[in-house]
């Protein structure tokens, strides 16, 4: 019973090392802040979550696990959050998304397009 505790959490803690560093080449290979922070939000409350249940398999029912159960529980409502006030951040400061085009062969628009003066409100 010890032996299959311990593969379910090295699995749980596998599954969340990987869900991060899929997180990380998102944040470097996507072209805007908008992209990145999609895919670091949801990686990271993936990867976060994994390896607190790990955690909590490889505990056992302690007062450890619950007090783990409950930074899961406050990471999984404050990280996309976070991600949430960031990206509205950015887009009312006039950051704009890149858009993708096929046409665009010279990858012009590779960068987000600031908000100009005469779009200003």
């Amino acid at each position: 019973m010890a032996m299959l505790i311990d593969v379910l959490s090295g699995l749980f803690i596998a599954l969340g090392v990987i869900s991060l560093l899929i997180g990380s080449l998102g944040l470097v290979r996507l072209p805007d802040l908008f992209s990145r922070t999609h895919a670091v939000g949801m990686m990271d409350t993936a990867g976060v979550g994994f390896i607190i249940l790990g955690l909590i398999v490889h505990e056992g029912l302690t007062l450890i696990s619950f007090k783990l159960a409950l930074v899961g529980i406050f990471l999984f409502f404050t990280s996309p959050i976070s991600t949430h006030a960031v990206a509205q951040g950015a887009f009312r400061g006039g950051l704009r998304p890149v858009l993708y085009d096929p046409r665009d062969k010279d990858g012009s628009n590779q960068e987000g397009a600031r908000k100009s003066d005469s779009d200003a409100p």
